[in-house]
Formats: structure tokens, sequence, C-alpha cells
């Protein structure tokens, strides 16, 4: 028997690797290739006589492009699209302009709203440090804070209000 733990010859003289080189050489855990595989972003690998998993070297580069596009924000549909239109010999490069620009607006969208979260819980932080301690069923603070999650509009703490409650909460 040849050395099958590191290697397997194809027809055509082209290495193969098993699924932990790949892993190795990748970073991905193996777990995470079989998930690939069942989602069709590696396709269905060669088979060795004994049932191990035999991948082209050129899935090393589709794992590079997906750990890219991952990074860019692509979620594993999204990139599982573009390899399906690259398979059926299309140039994904509009779509994914244009996906890559929704995401931008999108995560703009988002910092803005952190944003407006931050400075709300700041001036939240500064109403609490000056009332002290206060009475609660758990904890005054939070029970009478008017702080609201990121997804909802930010509420602006009057002055007049913070000495209105100030008092009462003692």
């Amino acid at each position: 028997m040849l050395n099958r733990s590191r290697q397997f010859e194809r027809g055509t003289g082209g290495r193969t690797l098993r699924i932990g080189e790949v892993a190795e050489a990748t970073g991905i855990s193996v777990e995470a290739l079989r998930f690939y595989e069942r989602r069709g972003l590696l396709g269905r690998p060669a088979r060795t006589a004994s049932g191990y998993r035999a991948y082209d070297e050129g899935v090393l580069e589709r794992l590079a492009f997906i750990k890219r596009a991952q990074a860019i924000g692509f979620s594993l549909d999204e990139i599982a699209e573009i390899l399906e239109m690259r398979g059926r010999g299309e140039a994904p490069c509009v779509e994914v302009r244009e996906a890559a620009r929704r995401k931008l607006a999108e995560l703009d969208a988002r910092l803005r709203e952190l944003r407006r979260y931050r400075n709300e819980l700041a001036r939240t932080l500064e109403d609490w440090d000056e009332r002290g301690i206060e009475e609660g069923q758990f904890c005054g603070l939070i029970e009478h804070s008017h702080v609201h999650a990121p997804s909802t509009a930010a509420t602006t703490h009057a002055p007049a209000r913070k000495n209105a409650n100030r008092g009462k909460r003692k």
C-alpha cells in the first residue's frame, strides 16, 4: 500500500487532500468543512476506496474565497449564490457590488443607531452618578431608567426631569 495517509494520486497525477489536511491548511475545522459540503459550497469531493474524502487542491482557493467573502460580510447563502452563478459561467460582480452597497447602507444605519444608544447610555450613567443609590425591587436605577435598546429611537433626559426624579426615589 502506498503512503495513503498523506496523499492520494489521481489519474491525472494531481494531488488530492484528506479533510484533515484541508482543515490544517485553511484553519477551518473538519466539522465546518463537512457543513460547507452539505450546504453545497464545496461540492461533493471524490471518495477513496475506503470512503475517505479526497479533495482536489482547488478546494484551498475556494475556501480562501469563502473566508474573504465572509470577512466582507456575505452570508453563506449569499456565497453559495455567488458560487452557483460562477458555476453557470456567469460573472456575479454586478450582484456582488450591489449586495455590498446594501450591506454598507445597513452597517451605516446600525452604526448611527449604536451611536445614539451609546450617547443615551452615557447620559443615563451621568444621571445615575448624580442619583447615587435608588430604591427599587431589584435595582431602582435600572427600574426607573429610560434607556431604550439600540433598535428603538433614543430618548433624551431633560435636566428638569432628573431633578424631579431625584427627590422622589431616594
